[in-house]
């Protein structure tokens, strides 16, 4: 008897198959003495462990590329903290075995996390994918990882592992379902990468029998539990009618009536360009430029280096629009070099634009290289602060940038609710404006973007996060200047309708969503959308939003 699910869709298509669970390790090894003169060996097995899963997550980063592999990258450098290590060897020194003493430094590492407000949550899961692979290297038992099997299916998990994600084969993967994440997980973002169907925060998704067949819808984020075949049947129909829609259109972004609306690519570097230009990006909405300083925490990159990334980005779009977001670190994304390691409470604290205004010389470094990238490129350059919260953030940003002597655009990311409140006295100092909508959802709920538990809150139809952006948005308009949207809502074709009616002028997401908002927003005129929009902001509820929208453009 078919049955329904719902949880969150996070990446686009229809997927039918059966249900194959993820493998898991031996989680807790036994806790078990050791002779004092042991210690010496078993401190040099775990750091061997150690140092072979972090090579094997960094090989994982080089075969995926792109975001991947900056995410995979960092969860390499987690496995090699210096403070972690230090720990395992203190408890190895007083008796434990080498995986018990990993086990227990790295609980103990995760219980800190976890009390830090949980915004640092997120991590929590790659924490305990690096523990479990260090433990069963230890323990000399299979690596937690994605089934084996011949056969096409449909991938169910507690939560996924980025080092997971990224190796998916979606020859064998169909599509996935987790009873954990949100929609701006790492899963999610690197399911839009693959074009994997994936619906994430599904409690109760753990429970589904080995072999069950399920139909997986990435869109409504629908699971049907041994659907009939007439279910099936209206899936593929379905699929077929917007694989069609999505071959028959081409070209830039706009309404049936001739509204430009730019799509653009968000990417970390030079790995993620061919498929933004394949998918017709008509340029760059988000340079996420921290997944080069991610290569080392120690030590920021040198303007040579930096210089040569920069530059391959912007070789590939001539003529185009190219929005770099400077360094943006902090709170997850931890860098010695730059940002506090004692903060209560990373998230709000030193992070972002705050981070680098303590730090100039990076801050200088990065617009210099910048510059120099772009000299003589036919390319309309645009650099944008992160976590800007007022107007004094956004002129100590394009004062750094005109002593950089950076000839290009300076604008703000709207991340805090305050920069939304303010907008218009924040447009004084910038010239252009960037929606993170990931953040300011974050931000406006108090609910942390990595937690499953909220993920409601973080739901990007909610009423009031279309409120600030119909704000940040009449705000441009009001000064003649741009306001885009590059945070994942974007990525949502029926959103993409209602954040063009709420007056956003440009739109970026993962290359992969890039053909579905193209035909999703050639079906309708800017009035339809701008009535959708209005619906969507009388309602409630996230649900409610998305409903009446839905109905606006469907003529119900």
């Amino acid at each position: 008897m078919q049955t329904t699910l719902r949880g969150v869709g996070v990446s686009h298509g229809v997927a039918v198959g059966e249900v194959r669970h993820m493998g898991t390790a031996v989680l807790e090894p036994p806790a078990k003495q050791i002779p004092t003169e042991e210690a010496g060996r078993e401190q040099g097995r775990a750091r061997q462990a150690v140092e072979a899963v972090a090579a094997d997550l960094i090989a994982r980063g080089n075969l995926a590329g792109g975001e991947a592999q900056g995410v995979l990258e960092a969860q390499a450098m987690m496995a090699q903290d210096p403070e972690l290590m230090s720990d395992v060897d203190r408890r190895i020194a007083v008796g434990s075995t080498a995986e018990r003493g990993v086990y227990d430094a790295f609980a103990s590492y995760r219980a800190l996390l976890a009390n830090a407000g949980e915004y640092l949550a997120g991590r929590v899961a790659d924490l305990d994918d690096v523990r479990n692979r260090i433990v069963a290297r230890l323990l000399g038992v299979p690596m937690p990882g994605v089934p084996d099997s011949d056969e096409p299916y449909v991938l169910i998990a507690r939560d996924l592992a980025p080092a997971d994600t990224a190796l998916l084969d979606p020859t064998l993967v169909l599509g996935f379902v987790t009873e954990e994440g949100g929609p701006t997980s790492h899963s999610a973002i690197l399911a839009r990468q693959l074009g994997v169907p994936a619906v994430v925060a599904l409690p109760g998704a753990g429970e589904l029998a080995e072999g069950t067949m399920v139909a997986v819808d990435g869109s409504t984020g629908e699971v049907f539990v041994e659907p009939s075949a007439e279910k099936r049947a209206e899936l593929e129909e379905s699929a077929a009618a917007r694989r069609a829609a999505l071959s028959a259109s081409s070209g830039p972004g706009a309404t049936s009536d001739g509204h430009k609306v730019p799509l653009l690519a968000n990417v970390g570097g030079p790995a993620d360009v061919p498929a933004a230009v394949e998918a017709g990006a008509e340029g760059v909405g988000l340079f996420r430029t921290e997944f080069l300083f991610l290569d080392d925490s120690k030590q920021a990159p040198s303007e040579e280096k930096q210089i040569a990334v920069y530059r391959q980005v912007l070789e590939a779009f001539p003529e185009g629009r190219v929005v770099v977001r400077v360094l943006d670190a902090g709170a997850d994304k931890p860098l010695d070099f730059l940002t506090p390691a004692d903060e209560p409470n990373p998230a709000l604290g030193v992070r972002g634009l705050r981070s680098l205004l303590d730090h100039p010389d990076v801050l200088r470094t990065q617009l210099t290289a910048l510059s120099k990238a772009a000299a003589g490129l036919p390319v309309y350059l645009e650099v944008m602060a992160p976590m800007v919260a007022d107007r004094t953030d956004a002129k100590a940003f394009a004062d750094a940038c005109r002593e950089a002597g950076l000839n290009a655009k300076f604008g703000a990311m709207v991340e805090i609710p305050s920069a939304a409140l303010r907008a218009r006295s924040i447009l004084q100092e910038v010239e252009f404006l960037s929606l993170g909508t990931n953040d300011l959802a974050q931000y406006t709920f108090a609910a942390d973007r990595q937690v499953g538990a909220v993920s409601r809150l973080q739901d990007p139809w909610q009423p009031a996060l279309l409120d600030l952006v119909a704000m940040a948005a009449d705000a441009a308009g009001a000064e003649g200047k741009s306001c885009g949207v590059c945070g994942e809502a974007a990525s949502d074709p029926l959103l993409a309708c209602v954040l063009t009616g709420l007056g956003v002028t440009s739109l970026s997401m993962g290359a992969a969503s890039i053909p579905y908002v193209r035909a999703t927003l050639a079906k309708y005129s800017l009035a339809q959308c701008e009535r959708a929009a209005a619906a969507a902001r009388a309602a409630d509820t996230a649900e409610g939003a998305r409903s009446a929208a839905r109905a606006v453009l469907s003529g119900e």
